[in-house]
């Protein structure tokens, strides 16, 4: 099993920024890709961006130069750095962990809320 704690949500003004942490924990060595998702209210979860363990990076056209997924291998930690935010895009983010290299993987993390006003 793997565990993925998320912090960093909040509320921000539009066009701030927040940055999102997700620690993994357990059977990490499984891992192969991580990636961060949004839920809006009574929509499915969408890809925001994902990252290999190689660091190939795959950003959704909504917020590509605006999102910025890294990872920090060493302190098995997952950023997503969301800078000209948009009250757009207010949602619950999640992050997400697998083995697969390109579809999403099996493990969620509880979520954090992202609100950004007006």
């Amino acid at each position: 099993q793997v565990q993925l704690v998320e912090s960093g949500g909040g509320l921000v003004q539009s066009g701030g920024s927040l940055r999102l942490s997700c620690v993994a924990s357990g059977r990490i060595f499984s891992i192969n890709a991580m990636g961060w998702y949004r839920q809006f209210p009574g929509k499915q979860r969408e890809l925001v961006a994902r990252i290999t363990n190689d660091g190939v990076t795959n950003t959704a056209d909504s917020v590509k130069g605006r999102f910025t997924i890294s990872r920090d291998n060493a302190k098995n930690t997952m950023y997503l750095q969301m800078n000209s935010l948009k009250p757009e895009d207010t949602a619950v983010y999640y992050c997400n962990a697998g083995r697969s290299y390109v579809n999403v993987g099996d493990y969620w993390g509880q979520g954090t809320q992202v609100t950004v006003s007006s």
